[in-house]
């Protein structure tokens, strides 16, 4: 039998569903599935899948955890009434009218294709999807101190916490299971978190590389190829089946479950349109405007082949950083308020329960990092600058099996052409990191326990030959 298409695996669920009137249990719709689909599904993606099916009126839950089953709707009633978690986001009058349009049943939501008009019809400077008093509020609680220092400072000052929570909340909306606790271990000590995907530590880490680069070249970024393809190379690396699609626009058809949206199929219809939203967006005369542009208009081309609404969020953060104003983490979005507000974008092109979202969402990271940054503790500015070198230098060390000395650290810095004014605090902090050296900070760097335990051997053995000499000149 062949493989189910896409846009027929909720169907095909749903029936399943449907024709069970007593209920099903996760692992019984596994196994139901798998008896119609050669396709081996994860728990954890039929979970996403059910998710959907829920948020679209198309199925109702009783129960919670492992005693939660699976029903038909029955008449006249709602499938699923949303937790509390969702409605936590207050919204406007016309937001809650497009939520209402969202949740409708699919089926009662009419196919529709890409909408170049909902572009074309964007004036930067004219055309608001934020109004007036809105950016104003924005800019009154976003407004940090750094306000006139090079772009970047501020997010600088905060960068070991941003890290954290933005990695771990734009991966949260992708469904990724890592607690914050544990996300915190793999980005700072390499830990992966026993029992989980190896997916959803590299959705991590990828998100680690490409908020390194929002923050490290600040002055540098923008709404152009060049950020915007290194971004999803950073997000989708080791994610994608080809890896020729990382940093790439897509040439091929994709098709978006739990929507009746069906995104551009031409590759250079998908080109010229993802070159005009850059041209739009930097043209943009306010950094809100600009951030929240990117959220709608990015994941609704779908210019990449997956990962697209994973880049329109770090996106979404080029003109806050460059501004020095609150970055946007994401932290505490609930999934089906995001999601409820990406799909009234893909299907009726409103803006309205997303911008409910993104201006909640914005609040949620001004109280969280303007309350707080005094104490946070400032990150190393060569540490900071030079993250790639230090890491270079300590890998090749480790390799080279080279003691850790000063002399050999800075004739090794050397090699790296560190700028001679930086050399002297280089070499200080990068021997400081290599003899606090452990298994746990390996990974950062690029080594492998082998080469580590090879290294740490010959340390061993360098002393054992010290105080021999020593004991045979006494």
């Amino acid at each position: 039998m062949p493989s189910l298409p896409r846009q027929d695996e909720l169907a095909q669920i749903e029936t399943i569903i449907r024709q069970n009137s007593g209920g099903m249990t996760l692992p019984e719709i596994i196994h139901a599935y798998r008896a119609h689909s050669p396709e081996r599904s994860s728990e954890r993606t039929m979970r996403r899948r059910l998710n959907r099916l829920l948020e679209g009126q198309r199925i109702r839950a009783e129960g919670v955890t492992n005693k939660r089953r699976y029903f038909q709707p029955t008449q006249n009633e709602p499938a699923h009434l949303p937790g509390p978690d969702v409605e936590i986001i207050p919204l406007s009058t016309e937001g809650t009218l497009v939520r209402t349009m969202v949740r409708q049943p699919i089926m009662r939501r009419r196919p529709v294709g890409y909408n170049e008009q909902f572009l074309d019809a964007y004036v930067p400077g004219t055309t608001w999807y934020l109004p007036e008093p809105t950016r104003n509020h924005l800019h009154e609680i976003g407004r940090t101190p750094d306000d006139l220092r090079p772009a970047g400072t501020y997010a600088r000052d905060i960068y070991e916490r941003l890290l954290i929570d933005l990695a771990w909340a734009s991966s949260k909306l992708e469904g990724n299971t890592y607690s914050k606790l544990d996300t915190q271990n793999l980005l700072e000590n390499g830990i992966r978190a026993e029992g989980k995907d190896a997916s959803e530590a590299t959705m991590l880490l990828n998100h680690k590389n490409a908020i390194a680069l929002l923050v490290e070249q600040a002055e540098d970024i923008s709404f152009n190829h060049y950020t915007l393809f290194n971004l999803h190379a950073a997000l989708s690396e080791n994610l994608l089946a080809n890896k020729k699609d990382e940093g790439r626009l897509r040439e091929r058809i994709v098709g978006i479950t739990g929507t009746t949206f069906v995104p551009l199929s031409i590759p250079q219809k998908i080109e010229e349109n993802f070159d005009i939203i850059l041209a739009k967006a930097t043209d943009i005369p306010d950094p809100f405007e600009q951030s929240f542009f990117m959220m709608v208009h990015l994941p609704y081309l779908q210019p990449f082949i997956d990962v697209n609404k994973r880049t329109s969020r770090l996106a979404a953060n080029i003109s806050l950083v460059k501004a020095n104003l609150c970055p946007l983490s994401f932290i505490d979005v609930p999934e089906q308020a995001y999601v409820e507000g990406t799909l009234a974008v893909y299907e009726f092109n409103r803006v309205e329960l997303l911008r409910d979202v993104f201006v909640w969402a914005y609040e949620r990271s001004c109280e969280a990092y303007l309350l707080t940054r005094d104490s946070v503790v400032k990150p190393d500015p060569i540490r900071l600058r030079f993250r790639p070198q230090l890491s270079a230098v300590i890998k090749q060390m480790v390799l080279d099996l080279e003691p850790p000395v000063r002399s050999v650290v800075q004739r090794t810095a050397t090699q790296h052409e560190i700028p001679a004014e930086y050399l002297d605090a280089f070499t200080e902090l990068a021997f400081a990191l290599l003899v606090d050296l452990h298994e746990g900070a390996t990974y950062r760097h690029g080594i492998r326990p082998s080469e580590f335990q090879n290294w740490k051997a010959m340390l061993g053995l360098r002393r054992v030959m010290v105080t021999m000499q020593d004991r045979s000149t006494d």
